[in-house]
């Protein structure tokens, strides 16, 4: 659920018209505003300071800020987007929608957040991230962000040698349970009813990979709160520390609808993303996308590459369009002689 207070200092709306709206504060976000903040571009970033890696305690593979808590990396990106000029909004997107070009034909979007504040913007970056869909195994959730992981890369280091638990989802809990292999020597792989061929039973036999068939219950945890393991039907409880399951990843599009982006669902019915192009680019004009919300694979080091890239193209496009007003201008201006 979205908090309805800012956690941070919130900026105040701009009137008129500014150069980019980037809906979302994440990684991919505050790095596409800085590019073009330090463009010398106006630009707003609306966040709902909800983001997705807010359970983690810490930010992995990245150098230099590797073991960083995500609101540390956020309140700094925050800072240095506000050190150029830009502007973070707090609030929620309810819509956004192509508006009326200029008379010189340049792209306008309107934001209306939640609470009835307008925005007027020449260009959109779409960095709203995603959201995780875990199975619905009781117990499960509450340990989302501790117990139970998704990324090996992101976390694998911090629950190595624990004894790990893949809940199948579907294809994609294959590789997940060769990727924690290398982490653990002891790794059981409950089915939960996706089914599993010879093949891949002996390849993970190989490894000594243990494979549950029987349907799973519920996670249990300790009296301390921490998790302790999954009960099966019939009562059985696999004691675990960890459990890795490969969520389904939806991207963020509340409020969005009225753009018409289009999405495309993941292999593996894994999720559904905005479809995007080089550096970003949409099927809309105008309007460019970033981050989880087109990649879902992308760690924070590539999400911020990805909203630079972005960023950095929407100056571009920017810069030719502010070319061909003042060409046409000029042209007219010679005209009235």
């Amino acid at each position: 659920m979205a908090v309805t207070t800012s956690p941070y200092a919130s900026d105040a709306l701009p009137d008129g018209t500014v150069d980019v709206v980037v809906i979302g504060g994440g990684a991919a976000g505050l790095n596409g505003a800085l590019m073009l903040a330090r463009s010398r571009r106006s630009v707003v970033v609306v966040d709902s300071g909800s983001p997705r890696n807010a359970p983690a305690e810490a930010m992995h593979g990245f150098i230099v800020l590797d073991g960083t808590p995500p609101a540390e990396i956020l309140r700094r990106g925050r800072e240095q987007v506000r050190r150029y000029g830009g502007r973070v909004v707090f609030g929620e997107v309810a819509s956004a929608e192509a508006a009326d070009p200029s008379k010189d034909g340049d792209p306008r979007f309107t934001i209306t957040l939640a609470d009835g504040r307008i925005v007027t913007a020449r260009r959109v970056l779409v960095a709203t991230g995603l959201k995780d869909v875990l199975p619905g195994v009781p117990g499960l959730a509450e340990h989302w962000g501790h117990g139970v992981v998704h990324c090996p890369y992101c976390h694998g280091w911090e629950v190595r040698g624990e004894p790990i638990g893949i809940l199948a989802t579907g294809p994609a809990s294959i590789k997940h349970a060769l990727l924690f292999r290398q982490l653990t020597e002891d790794l059981t792989y409950f089915t939960r009813g996706v089914h599993l061929d010879e093949a891949t039973r002996a390849r993970f036999a190989a490894r000594g990979i243990r494979v549950v068939d029987t349907p799973v219950r519920e996670v249990v945890s300790d009296q301390d709160g921490t998790l302790a393991g999954v009960r099966l039907t019939g009562g059985r409880v696999v004691p675990r520390r960890v459990l890795a399951v490969a969520t389904r990843m939806e991207a963020r599009t509340e409020g969005l609808e009225g753009l018409k982006l289009p999405m495309e669902d993941l292999p593996d019915d894994m999720g559904r993303r905005f479809a995007s192009g080089t550096a970003g680019t949409t099927e809309v004009p105008g309007v460019w996308v970033a981050g989880n919300a087109t990649d879902p694979a992308a760690q924070v080091g590539a999400a911020a590459a990805a909203g630079a890239l972005a960023g950095a193209h929407i100056n571009s496009a920017l810069a030719i369009a502010d070319t061909d007003t003042a060409l046409a201008a000029a042209r007219g201006a010679t005209a009235a002689l």
